[in-house]
């Protein structure tokens, strides 16, 4: 699935004041391209990837998914993943993956795509756990199955392993990769780790702060599996923080 996003501009007013939170974004995603999406906190990225989804809608500009305007949203063109699981606290797993299913479908064929996704996701065996028996790795490997199920086009991801610890991150990391090169699914990660964007991504687009724009795109030309000690990976990682810093002014943390 292919994304145009041309002349996207998004203004808000609060207390009367306008806010104009991105302006004049122009960027062509091609059908299962991964794209990441840095910048500082309030650049607008979780704005760009609302409208994206159909969940908000530009002040100018247009969306369009394959040559079709984006103005509501849809499941089965366009998945989206928060940073919180957002799970039924009350239901199992297979049931808060069912969920995510849209109407029409089948008693039988509904009990079999559930089965599918939890072997995809990894979670055989965890189908009767309740959110709050999973760990928060777990519960973003039910976010995902959920948000998969309907098979969408493009899978948009808001920070969603930013509450994570250091290596439940890393592994989710790998199993997005694993999914996607299985299913080919167009994504667009937005992230606040340099790190996990240049580790994804084939291109990382670096937006400036408000009102947002993109302020450059760094390809990335790097084999898979990614390996982060690379010289080429630090090289790449510099690139993108002497977007943010001055070359004396870069953290050694790599998070932003």
């Amino acid at each position: 699935m292919a994304i145009s996003i041309d002349n996207v501009g998004r203004i808000f007013f609060i207390n009367q004041a306008e806010l104009v939170a991105i302006r004049d974004i122009n960027l062509q995603i091609e059908d299962a391209e991964i794209v990441s999406i840095v910048g500082l906190s309030g650049c607008g990225k979780s704005t760009l990837l609302k409208i994206i989804s159909g969940l908000d809608h530009p002040t100018s500009g247009v969306v369009s998914i394959d040559g079709r305007e984006i103005t509501k949203p849809s499941h089965k063109d366009v998945g989206i993943i928060f940073q919180e699981s957002r799970l039924f606290p009350w239901s199992t797993v297979e049931r808060n993956i069912e969920f995510g299913l849209s109407n029409g479908v089948s008693r039988a064929e509904r009990k079999q795509s559930v089965q599918e996704h939890i072997k995809l996701v990894g979670l055989t065996g965890f189908e009767k756990a309740l959110p709050s028996q999973l760990s928060g790795g777990m519960k973003q490997r039910v976010s995902l199955a959920r948000t998969l199920i309907n098979r969408p086009k493009a899978l948009l991801l808001d920070e969603p392993f930013g509450a994570l610890d250091a290596f439940t991150k890393i592994s989710m990391q790998k199993e997005v990769l694993r999914i996607w090169e299985k299913e080919k699914t167009t994504m667009i990660l937005v992230t606040h780790d340099i790190d996990e964007a240049i580790y994804l991504g084939d291109r990382v687009v670096v937006m400036t702060a408000k009102p947002g724009k993109i302020k450059t795109i760094v390809p990335v030309q790097l084999p898979r599996p990614r390996d982060r000690t690379s010289v080429d990976f630090a090289i790449l990682r510099k690139e993108v923080y002497e977007e943010f810093f001055e070359s004396d002014e870069i953290p050694t943390d790599y998070s932003i």
